[in-house]
């Protein structure tokens, strides 16, 4: 089978041995891949590694094979990957032994996989394939940051550094959906303008003078996953007593934070790390009760995995990107 691989510090398209559903397992022929962040993070982790790993966390298909003692799927049944291993239970924090799908285990840029029967969900019957493929991961980290960590109630504000990134735009449909107000921000007027389409009751300028073009609204929660080159930009801007969640850093991890401001503000920080399988069950009972659509900016076939993986990387993208993996 045909899938992109990381060896040796390089990446690639090679022919892989195609994988077997044992007993409690499910082998699916995979229709679309969905590009995350991590999948440009991977590579640098592994360094010289020499065995292949298999990119990609989010994916969906179709059954292909059933392994000995499953029951709730049938070959031919349309799924989406679960890409949160080991964690099953909603909780403070996910437990010892929770894993992503793409690193150490092979994931889903390729033209099959194998998974226990149990990292798999029926897909939403109102999502085309494309959508389907990058559901899972950015919608799962979304919803846990918003509802379980962020407690967004109907009458709050919710601010959004980076109105362009995957997660961004579920949070921007999740937040509308509840009622809350919802403002962003970007360095492109473009993905401005994309965001107000999308629901956004407001998008500023990222070069702005936040303070100032903020200052009539009362920022009750903020989700940045943005990092150092925000950080302190969003909390300026959040209401004394506020929530601030964090759940990525795409730039420089580590932020210079002035306590004695933060403790007089009496400010709440939360961290948050994708989502538990009942969460995803929760988020996959919210879009289907009010027909949300993943945004796709663009897809790629597998065979130019590597375009896709520069395209997100230079964040050219508004939403989310997918590998075609087959028709």
């Amino acid at each position: 089978m045909k899938a992109f691989v990381h060896a040796y510090g390089e990446l690639k398209v090679k022919d892989m041995n195609e994988p077997f559903a044992d007993h409690g397992q499910v082998k699916v022929s995979l229709k679309t891949a969905g590009l995350n962040r991590r999948d440009v993070a991977v590579p640098g982790r592994r360094g010289d590694e020499a065995e292949p790993l298999i990119l990609g966390s989010d994916g969906a298909g179709v059954v292909e094979a059933i392994g000995e003692g499953v029951s709730e799927f049938s070959v031919g049944d349309e799924v989406i990957v679960n890409p949160s291993l080991g964690w099953y239970e909603n909780a403070e924090a996910p437990p010892k032994q929770f894993d992503i799908l793409g690193m150490p285990d092979n994931g889903t840029f390729t033209e099959t996989i194998v998974l226990p029967a149990e990292q798999l969900e029926k897909k939403p019957e109102h999502l085309s394939w494309e959508e389907a493929g990058v559901l899972a991961l950015s919608g799962l980290t979304g919803y846990r940051a918003l509802f379980t960590k962020g407690n967004l109630q109907a009458e709050d504000t919710l601010f959004i550094p980076g109105a362009g990134s995957g997660v961004a735009t579920y949070l921007i449909q999740f937040a509308k959906k509840a009622g809350a107000r919802v403002i962003v921000s970007s360095r492109s007027e473009e993905k401005c303008n994309q965001a107000l389409e999308l629901g956004a009751d407001r998008a500023i300028d990222t070069n702005s003078d936040w303070s100032e073009e903020l200052k009539d609204e009362t920022i009750d929660i903020v989700i940045d996953s943005v990092g150092q080159a925000t950080f302190n930009r969003s909390l300026d801007v959040l209401e004394k007593g506020g929530r601030f969640v964090t759940f990525g850093a795409t730039t420089d991890d580590t932020v210079e934070l002035n306590l004695r401001k933060f403790f007089y503000g009496q400010y709440k920080l939360i961290g948050s790390t994708m989502g538990s399988q009942e969460e995803l069950h929760a988020m996959l009972e919210y879009i289907e009760q009010h027909e949300i659509h993943p945004i796709v900016d663009r897809s790629f076939l597998l065979d130019d995995a590597q375009s896709a993986l520069d395209y997100l990387k230079a964040s050219k993208q508004f939403g989310k990107v997918v590998l075609k993996v087959s028709d």
